[in-house]
């Protein structure tokens, strides 16, 4: 069946449209768009969404509707999951009754646990019984991270603060970054870190599985690609230490080397140097804690995941509500 998914995060909006057989567990692609909105920009600070924000963010909406249209999806087939930004704003009312006007659906403004049960189902039906378990699928945003651990399901997960968009407005000013600033934000990751050690069992992870856009991008410039391709991306195991040695790149880069970058696309130039810092915290906490060597980069996280969610709430309505 042919569903949508919608996935607003804290710096991009992404599209999916797909043909899904959820008996199967198996999703075809129709149309895989991103757009940086950089919807929670100025959120930590202020707990309320920008202006201008608002407004680029329903421009994108727009382009989803009509994108949505054009490839027949009904609206009761589509699913709008919202995350970290919208889970912290004050004024996520105005949010929410712009998506619904533009697109028809109710955006669902998802938990951290949610966020991260339908991360570890969109990155992990294609890997089992290809590579051992437990996955831990490590989603790494704008405004939060989640880790989520299970073998076939999801089981113990925690979404914890610390994100591109977030670490560089609190902490990352300088270009490139001081000393005293990385020092900072690094201290913000570990005590995260501590939090999700906690909740998560890290140390039984077997297969560490990152998505999401720094991920991608850091996997990018470990492969040291001349643009982005997600075919190339996809899949890819890549040994830590190659790994960590692009998020050093790339965390004390300036602002004109990262945009000079093939991979990095232009709405990610200003914070993918603090997302390559939270990634390289976490490859060296899971490095000690569970010996992991290596990190498969996933292109597939919670948007493929709410697509498979999407077909399972149409399949089971009532054919009248469909």
């Amino acid at each position: 069946m042919r569903v949508a998914a919608v996935d607003c995060g804290t710096n991009s909006l992404r599209l999916l449209v797909a043909d899904v057989d959820p008996v199967a567990g198996t999703l075809v692609d129709v149309e895989r768009t991103v757009r940086v909105v950089r919807l929670g920009q100025g959120v930590d600070a202020t707990g309320a969404f920008a202006p201008e924000a608002l407004a680029r963010t329903f421009a994108a909406v727009d382009e989803a509707a009509a994108a949505c249209r054009r490839h027949g999806v009904a609206p009761g087939a589509v699913r709008f999951v919202a995350t970290s930004a919208s889970r912290d704003a004050s004024n996520r009312g105005e949010f929410t009754a712009g998506v619904r006007e533009r697109l028809g659906v109710e955006p669902e403004v998802v938990s951290g646990a949610e966020e991260a049960r339908l991360s570890f189902t969109g990155a992990t039906r294609e890997l089992l019984g290809a590579l051992p378990g437990p996955f831990l699928v490590v989603d790494l945003g704008g405004g939060s991270t989640e880790f989520v651990l299970g073998e076939r399901e999801p089981g113990a997960a925690l979404s914890v603060d610390v994100g591109s968009v977030r670490l560089t407005e609190r902490h990352l000013r300088s270009d490139p970054p001081s000393a005293a600033e990385v020092a900072a934000a690094r201290a913000d990751v570990d005590a995260a870190l501590a939090v999700a050690a906690r909740a998560v069992p890290l140390e039984r992870t077997r297969t560490l599985v990152g998505v999401a856009g720094t991920v991608t991008t850091v996997s990018a410039a470990a492969l040291d690609l001349r643009a982005y391709e997600p075919g190339v991306l996809h899949g890819a195991r890549l040994p830590l230490p190659a790994v960590r040695a692009a998020c050093e790149r790339l965390l004390r880069a300036d602002r004109a080397q990262r945009a000079a970058m093939p991979f990095v696309h232009p709405g990610r130039v200003d914070v993918i140097g603090a997302g390559a810092l939270v990634w390289d915290a976490v490859l060296e906490h899971l490095a000690a804690v569970a010996g992991v060597a290596e990190v498969v980069t996933s292109e597939h996280d919670i948007l493929d995941g709410a697509a498979f969610s999407a077909a399972e709430r149409v399949r089971g309505a009532p054919a009248a509500a469909v």
